[in-house]
Order: structure tokens, then C-alpha cells, then sequence
């Protein structure tokens, strides 16, 4: 069965708006309006491969396609994919025995994909490589009996499946207002790993205090922030100063998302907000408003940033300046099982997912 808590569907339009004329009169603008758009913005590789891998699965063996979870944090990207036939459920549990289901970009516990194999459903693992490479790190260290603090948070389904790797081993921190909580075994052995779409700022506060308690505190081989949140991250930090207002396109449980907001407030806008569409943008936010930053999370598509610069320039902000901080060209391969159905039907229209813009 579906799982109502993640069906979703598209939101209804608001009340009338006031005109721009009538946004004007309740507070000028001195200057000249214009945008400052972010780049690099919108989807990253790891998320255009999961919803890929969904669109191909839907075309090659028909619907229904079953996803646990949704497969990346977006409420477009989920109603889109609904449309087409997929169905997202909480637990494998509620997939019909054999049927086939799709692992979200998020990843899963070892105790879920057992719990698959349990029911005897065809699986696609559509977790990001770059998740992959945490849970590879977590069974590592857990091997050699370190205490892990896992920087995240509670209740992510990122966090549950890395934590589900070594549930013995591993701590999660939410911040650092928990630092003064984490207790070890052997402080000699101790090491951090993290969330992959956390605040870079504030994961590294976090650090700072782990190390003040644990000073032989180990660094993960690499980093595990990954690259879109760190760039997504430095391209707002440059606008932020000189926006008066920030508008962020994405989910409320799109963690990346919701950072982009706290850091541009964190780095001067004088107002930033979150929204899916652009019809939940309210017009009293440009009020005395010259200059808007607009970014979105890892996991937006760009129709949805293309929909608020079309809502902007309504309102006199069509200048629009693209402010590039990063060039992305990272690419990642389909997941294996989902290649080879594809290569035995001689599909080659797509074998990557990497950062292009997406409908």
C-alpha cells in the first residue's frame, strides 16, 4: 500500500497577490532591483542519478516502481515521479513480495536491505556514492573498534542508515550543543564522521569542541560534506552580504536546503526564506527590497528556479546576475543492478547522472 506520509501533491494556488504598484506604495525602493542567482544551485549528481534511476526503472519494467522513502527530499521531484507510477512507502514492508523497489539517495541499514531480501523483493540501490563512501567508513572504523561521532541529524534518514552500519559503534551528535554529552570507551580511539549536507560552519564548530574533549580525535579520510552542499554553501555565503532579501527553492526535509537559509542569514542578508514553488513566495518580502539572492538545494530542479525569477521579474527584478563560485562536472554511474537491464536493452540514451538542468 501507499504510504500517506509520503504521498504527496502539488500545492494550491494562493490568494491574489498585490500588484507591484501596490508593493511599491507600501515601501520604495531606492536603487536599482535586481537578482543575484547562485551557481552553482539545483541538482547535484547524486540526486539526478536516484531520480534517473526511477524514470529508467519506470520505462523498463512498466509501473508500479516502488521507492522507499522519497527518493530525494523535493515534493516536485516526488509528485512528478508519482505521476509516472511510481509509489513511495515508508518500510519495505509495504511491498508487495517480489515486486521491485527503489533505495532512496538517502541510503538505508544494513537491517533494511536484509528486511528486502527477507520479502523477496528486487532491489536498485540508488544511494549516493558519496553516502556509500560514509558507510563504508562506519563499517571501517567500526572494524577496528573506534568510537564513531556521527555529526547529523536524529531521525535523517541519512543518519539511520549510517548509524545502521555499526549501531554499537556509533554516537550521533546533533550539534554542539551536544558535545559536552558524548561519552567514549578509549579517547585514543575516536573518530567523526558526518552528514553529508550539514553546515559546513557548524559541523566544524563542532569539531573544534570534539577536539577540545578528545584531542587525539581522528578526521575522516575525506571529507564527508559532500561537494554540492559545500558549494551550494559558498555561493550564498558570497551573495548573502549585499541581498536584501535570500530566497531558497526547496523542501522543508531537504536538510541542504533549510542550511542554505541559516547561512544566509549567518552571512548578512537581511531576510531569507524557504520555499517549494514559487506561488508560496509572499510579495511583502520585496517591500524596501533592492537586491534579492535567489539559490536552491541540491535536489530542486531549475523549472522551479526558473518559476520565481518569472514571479520576480513581475515585480521589476529582471535583472538577474549569475554569481559563479564553482564549476560542477562530476558524473556518476547508474546503479549496477539498473546498468544491466539497460545494456541487455540496449539502452544507451542515459548512463550517468550528473549535474544538468532537469524538468
Amino acid at each position: 500500500m501507499t504510504s500517506s506520509a509520503v504521498s504527496l501533491s502539488m500545492p494550491t494556488v494562493p490568494r491574489r497577490r498585490r500588484s507591484p504598484e501596490e508593493v511599491a506604495a507600501a515601501a520604495p525602493v531606492t536603487g536599482p532591483k535586481k537578482v543575484l542567482l547562485a551557481a552553482p544551485r539545483g541538482y547535484c549528481a547524486g540526486v539526478d542519478r536516484a531520480v534517473i534511476a526511477v524514470e529508467k526503472a519506470l520505462e523498463h519494467y512498466g509501473p508500479p516502481v516502488y521507492v522507499r522513502k522519497q527518493i530525494v527530499h523535493n515534493v516536485h521531484v516526488v509528485s512528478s515521479l508519482e505521476a509516472q507510477g511510481a509509489i513511495f512507502v515508508d518500510e519495505t514492508d509495504e511491498v508487495p513480495e517480489g515486486a521491485l523497489v527503489i533505495f532512496s539517495a538517502h541510503g538505508v541499514s544494513p537491517a533494511v536491505v536484509q528486511s528486502a531480501e527477507d520479502r523477496g523483493l528486487r532491489t536498485i540501490d540508488a544511494t549516493c556514492p558519496l553516502v556509500t563512501k560514509v558507510h563504508k567508513e562506519a563499517v571501517r572504523f567500526a572494524k577496528d573498534d573506534f568510537d564513531i561521532l556521527l555529526i547529523g541529524h536524529d531521525g535523517h534518514e541519512e543518519v539511520e542508515g549510517t548509524a545502521g552500519e555499526a549501531p554499537e559503534h556509533i554516537q550521533i551528535i546533533n550539534g554542539p550543543h551536544e558535545v559536552d554529552k558524548v561519552t567514549v570507551r578509549d579517547p585514543e580511539k575516536v573518530i567523526w564522521l558526518s552528514q553529508t549536507t550539514l553546515s559546513v560552519d557548524e559541523t566544524m564548530e563542532t569539531v573544534r569542541l570534539l577536539k577540545d574533549r578528545f584531542p587525539t580525535l581522528q578526521d575522516p579520510p575525506s571529507d564527508d560534506i559532500c561537494y554540492a552542499t559545500t558549494n551550494r554553501q559558498v555561493a550564498i555565503k558570497k551573495i548573502s552580504p549585499q541581498a536584501d532579501l535570500v530566497i531558497v527553492v526547496g523542501s522543508a526535509n531537504s536538510s541542504n536546503s533549510v542550511r542554505l537559509v541559516e547561512v544566509a542569514l549567518e552571512y548578512g542578508a537581511k531576510a531569507s526564506y524557504r520555499v517549494d514553488f514559487a506561488n508560496e513566495v509572499d510579495e511583502a518580502w520585496f517591500e524596501g527590497v533592492a537586491t534579492v539572492g535567489v539559490t536552491s538545494g541540491a535536489s530542486v530542479p531549475e523549472l522551479l528556479v526558473t518559476d520565481v525569477l518569472r514571479l520576480l521579474a513581475d515585480y521589476g527584478y529582471g535583472s538577474v546576475e549569475e554569481v559563479v563560485t564553482a564549476e560542477e562536472d562530476l558524473l556518476f554511474s547508474l546503479p549496477k543492478e539498473l546498468r544491466a537491464t539497460l545494456k541487455e536493452a540496449g539502452d544507451v540514451s542515459r548512463a550517468l547522472g550528473g549535474r544538468r538542468s532537469r524538468d
